[in-house]
């Protein structure tokens, strides 16, 4: 295994840690910025989901520049970012941080993105990700970053960036997985 899937498999594995700082009830208190508390598990699963997103960056950068790109990683990469995010996500919805409608519309277009990855590959086809796509998992890591700090800094001038990134991040799911679909369509006319 390469050194971009190894960093691929460490943004996976950190997934767990993530969950169980935001999911089980450690008493760290609260961390206070102007008149917004944060409780201290939200911020160190902040920067845990922020350093396991900046991976995705990493990796990829690595693939590029040396030359590593290969099928496996064409494959895990995307499907990390899922993970990461969708656990991410279903965190936000569980602590009433995230509004369940737009959640099941992101989550449900990875799962048809998903599937239709794995119909494209049992004819051979490894897809990669493509700019909109990449744009769709940015626009969704710095919406869940912004709700995951309670809208931190921008609580503090009254600025609701986290919805409004929320929103981009739905618009930009939307826009990718229809982009997605329309470009592979012939996995439709071909499939039997």
């Amino acid at each position: 295994m390469n050194l971009p899937n190894k960093i691929t498999v460490a943004r996976i594995m950190l997934i767990p840690f993530f969950l169980i700082v935001m999911l089980v009830p450690f008493n760290w208190g609260n961390v206070q910025v102007g008149t917004q508390i944060l409780p201290v598990a939200h911020l160190i699963g902040a920067l845990i989901f922020i350093l396991a997103s900046t991976t995705d960056w990493i990796d990829g950068y690595f693939a590029r520049k040396y030359n590593l790109v290969t099928n496996l990683g064409k494959f895990l990469d995307p499907l990390a970012d899922k993970l990461l995010v969708s656990a991410a996500l279903i965190v936000l919805v569980q602590l009433d941080l995230a509004p369940a409608w737009m959640v099941i519309i992101i989550i449900s277009r990875e799962f048809a993105v998903t599937g239709l990855r794995l119909v494209l590959a049992g004819e051979g086809e490894v897809v990669a990700a493509n700019m909109l796509g990449k744009i769709k998992t940015w626009t969704q890591i710095i919406a869940i970053s912004a709700l995951l700090l309670h809208n931190l800094p921008f609580q503090m001038i009254s600025f609701p960036f986290a919805k409004i990134s929320l929103w981009v991040a739905v618009f930009f799911t939307i826009w990718s997985g229809w982009d997605y679909f329309a470009k592979n369509k012939h996995a439709f006319i071909h499939s039997k």
